[in-house]
């Protein structure tokens, strides 16, 4: 088991990040974990690398506990935080060498210095100052040195941030043939890298797990609702739409629109249509959703709805 995470709770106070989150992550696999802002995804990626205590609950990486052998946690662990830190008055191939360094033998450190710069495509930078580059190639920069110890687990806390649509491929590719012989848990916002990248997913929200499938299994489960999107010229009853035949859920977005969920199979724009005339509304938009990953999210992590 690369990395088992059991009943973790995280309190700020009175606040609690995370309460009593399980999961595990197998060798071979990559798990896109997501959640809203302040769900408790960095808090959790901050744990099982080490860098913040648990207030309860336990995670093991390669069988190594992160409380009591955080050393040997560290050395098996490549870690990408949100917020990049790099010594920008460094040039690339000396701050890699620097890190390589630190973390390898000597004999080793050229070698595999050279292979994250190719990895990463950091070639034609290599001798630049990491603080004259463009965002999206200091974020190759932090991704090598991330991965230039040879972890087995791979921690990516929004990986392809800043990069231009041609790195997004190159990047998104690297990461998948990485998760092909190592585990790679990678926390982003962007739904269409989870469905290009990721066998699982993991769903967060305030604090806890609300899904957990592999990507293939969650696109077919949000394949099973009916979804509209739709704006009214005015104000809007949600409890009175709710009481529309076929409507299981009203998702609010403003006062004068809506995301209406119904059963499967249903097309609810026949009876939108009559309830906005029963009651004197005059509909600016009325679209059916494409089902997909992001209106599953949508309805496992939005707090407007009634």
């Amino acid at each position: 088991m690369s990395v088992e995470v059991s009943n973790i709770t995280k309190l700020y106070g009175e606040q609690k990040a995370l309460d009593d989150v399980s999961f595990s992550v197998e060798p071979g696999q990559v798990v896109g974990f997501l959640g809203p802002n302040g769900a408790g995804k960095s808090t959790m990626m901050k744990i099982i690398t080490c860098f913040l205590p648990q207030t309860s609950g336990k995670v093991a990486v390669d069988g190594f506990d992160v409380t009591d052998q955080p050393v040997e946690v560290r050395r098996l662990v490549g870690y990408l935080p949100e917020h990049n830190p790099l010594y920008h008055d460094m040039y690339v191939k000396e701050f890699l060498t620097f890190i390589g360094g630190i973390q390898l033998p000597s004999k080793m450190v050229a070698g595999r210095v050279k292979e994250m710069i190719d990895r990463t495509g950091l070639g034609v930078e290599q001798h630049k100052k990491i603080g004259a580059l463009s965002k999206g190639y200091r974020q190759r920069v932090g991704l090598a040195q991330a991965m230039i110890h040879q972890p087995n687990v791979l921690i990516l806390d929004e990986p392809t941030t800043g990069l231009d649509p041609n790195q997004l491929v190159e990047i998104r590719q690297l990461i998948k043939d990485i998760g092909k012989e190592k585990t790679v848990i990678l926390s982003t916002h962007i739904m269409q890298e989870v469905e290009a990248i990721c066998d699982r997913v993991l769903i967060i929200n305030k604090g806890q797990i609300v899904a957990d499938d592999k990507t293939a299994m969650l696109q077919q489960k949000s394949a099973d609702a009916s979804v509209v999107m739709i704006e009214f010229d005015k104000p809007f009853n949600s409890k009175n739409l709710m009481s529309v035949a076929g409507v299981r859920r009203v998702e609010k977005i403003s006062e004068n629109s809506c995301r209406v969920h119904g059963d499967k199979g249903t097309d609810l724009r026949p009876v939108l249509f009559k309830y906005s005339v029963d009651n004197g509304l005059s509909i600016i938009t009325l679209q059916k959703e494409e089902n997909s990953l992001e209106s599953i999210f949508r309805q496992l992590t939005s707090q407007k709805i009634v």
